[in-house]
């Protein structure tokens, strides 16, 4: 019994053996709980002050631009400086915008625009620090451990999405919206106490400034692999034709429950949290590329799954499945990323990544919305579950490359760990 738990339970080496690594796990977990509080903030304030669904909605649309411009454009400055200094002075830009926000909710008459305009920036800072985050870890982490260090990173996430929405929920509902954005301006001020103390992060010798022809590289390194593509188009396809957490209010609804449509939106993050507790064994996992590919092929089937079976628990469970496949393939996903590209590209190809798991259940979102309208809530569930199952086995057939992915042979993989190697000394 012991000997399965070691073999499943999560490898804890990164943090044992690199300073660095603990202090970014554990800054990282404290402004998680911050940011997850002012997430249920700010759309439950806009409702407070507006009444008005579109207002709210109107929110994310804000926050879109600021997504993707900043995400690739925090990519490209991941390479060419200093990465701890980015994501320093982003911790210091997100503490600004938590005290405004702070601030505008303590007013006799919060203002509005405030949410809108705030709330576009700090997404814009969070999308401009996240490459510089994705890409200090390979430099912080030995290289034999990034598996170990992804699954602890989806742990630290998981654990995140499920307790702090909850708290902030009851903050915002018993005290109002300042206490709950006050905590997270205090979570960014300790964070930048644990950050302050890493090591300075150099850029690449070879490193060039920040450009549309440096971000142009990057894209061009990405489209020539086809085994990086594959991590991105199955992501892409597995959100856009099966993400239907829109649809959990009317869902609820049909279940003759719509009290626990809350027990819907957590049931993937349970699942997520499951797998990362149990995760150990993806470190002994080579093929990556294979793993990405049935794990997408299972949330499909969980989500088609979902919209035929009875009841609220049977459909709980089928999406908590889901939400451990998607973790896995995340796993494996991160995986690849950080043992494979160059550390001079490794920003540039964040801000990619970013966008290809950011955008997809946005637009996963609205193909349910509409093809619920036409065939209601299971139909979208039902349908979109299997469009997902045959996206992945049409891309896994037209990547052979990275279908057959495995990181003992494949070049790019042993050509960077031999890199850290020869660096290491």
């Amino acid at each position: 019994m012991f000997s399965l738990i070691k073999r499943i339970a999560p490898d804890l080496g990164p943090l044992r053996d690199s300073r660095d690594y603990r202090l970014l796990m554990v800054s990282g977990v404290i402004t998680m709980f911050g940011t997850f509080v002012t997430m249920v903030a700010l759309p439950f304030q806009m409702m407070e002050l507006t009444g008005d669904y579109v207002a709210v909605g109107l929110m994310s649309l804000a926050e879109f631009v600021p997504m993707v411009v900043c995400g690739l454009w925090g990519g490209a400055i991941a390479d060419a400086l200093d990465r701890r200094k980015i994501v320093l002075f982003s911790e210091v830009g997100l503490l600004v915008t938590s005290g405004l926000l702070t601030v505008n909710a303590m007013l006799p008459r919060p203002q509005v625009w405030v949410l809108y305009v705030v709330g576009a920036i700090a997404m814009g800072l969070t999308c401009l620090q996240r490459p510089s985050l994705e890409a200090l870890i390979p430099q912080v982490v030995r290289h034999d451990q990034l598996p170990a260090a992804a699954v602890l990173a989806s742990l630290r996430w998981n654990i995140g999405a499920i307790a702090a929405p909850a708290l902030g929920g009851l903050l915002v509902a018993t005290h109002g919206s300042a206490l709950a954005y006050g905590l997270d301006t205090a979570s960014f001020a300790l964070s930048l106490v644990l950050l302050w103390r890493m090591r300075a992060v150099p850029p690449h010798e070879e490193a060039r400034p920040a450009s549309l022809k440096t971000l142009a590289e990057g894209v061009r390194y990405a489209w020539r692999r086809s085994d990086l593509m594959g991590t991105y188009l199955v992501d892409i396809a597995a959100m856009v034709f099966a993400m239907s957490t829109a649809l959990f209010p009317f869902l609820a609804k049909q279940l003759g429950a719509p009290q626990a449509v809350g027990l819907l939106y957590s049931a993937s993050a349970v699942g997520a949290l499951i797998a990362s507790l149990t995760g150990g064994w993806t470190a002994r996992v080579h093929r990556h590329g294979l793993g990405v590919i049935v794990a997408a092929g299972l949330w499909g089937v969980a989500v088609a799954l979902a919209a035929v079976v009875p009841n609220l628990f049977a459909v709980f469970f089928c999406l908590a499945l889901a939400g451990a496949a998607d973790m896995i393939s995340g796993i494996f996903r991160s995986t690849m990323w950080n043992q494979t590209i160059p550390n001079e590209l490794r920003g540039r190809l964040a801000g990619i990544e970013l966008l290809s798991y950011a955008s997809g259940p946005m637009l996963g979102n609205a193909r349910a919305g509409a093809m619920a309208a036409f065939g209601g809530a299971r139909f979208a569930l039902g349908v979109g579950g299997l469009l997902c199952v045959g996206a992945v086995a049409a891309l896994a057939g037209a990547l052979p490359k990275f279908r057959r992915y495995d990181a003992r042979t494949d070049e790019h993989a042993l050509a960077e760990k031999a890199r850290r190697e020869l660096a290491a000394p």
